[in-house]
């Protein structure tokens, strides 16, 4: 007898990206990209690999708009990434930030893009509706608050 999945989703990471790809805010759960889970054991540190990690998603999502109530899906690493919010051509150093919830590869897109959309609307309003990397830096506390009570 095999034994069913559990019914609450497992996401191992929630970020905040700014236009450039760079976090604003996030938090990794478990074990997550550990020491050791990088391509060829080249990146040592918890932190490079995360970076990695990062600059991997942001080069993936790079260009795509995502709407506020409608996610999209990409895998990076093996993991599976959705995300709301940015615009196609943002500027540099501006724009409307990306939410993204990171889950393993059998993770459902279904619920994972249910928590996203949910986050980002949740910190538009916190935002009072401009989501860009200012409102967002100038109110960090409010911001992890966030990430911890979603």
């Amino acid at each position: 007898m095999t034994t069913l999945p559990p019914l609450l989703p497992k996401v191992d990471a929630i970020l905040v990206l700014d236009g450039d790809g760079n976090r604003l805010a996030g938090k990794y759960y478990g074990d997550f990209l550990k020491k050791g889970e990088a391509e060829e054991g080249k990146i040592s540190s918890v932190e490079e690999v995360r970076s990695s990690f990062e600059r991997q998603l942001h080069s993936k999502i790079h260009g795509i708009a995502a709407r506020a109530d409608a996610a999209e899906v990409v895998t990076v690493m093996g993991k599976t990434a959705v995300f709301c919010g940015g615009t196609s051509a943002q500027s540099s150093g501006g724009g409307d930030v990306r939410v993204v919830h990171i889950g393993s590869s059998n993770e459902s897109e279904l619920v994972l893009a249910h928590l996203a959309e949910g986050m980002y609307d949740a910190l538009s309003h916190l935002m009072g509706g401009a989501t860009d990397r200012t409102m967002v830096l100038d109110n960090l506390e409010l911001v992890f608050l966030l990430i911890d009570e979603h």
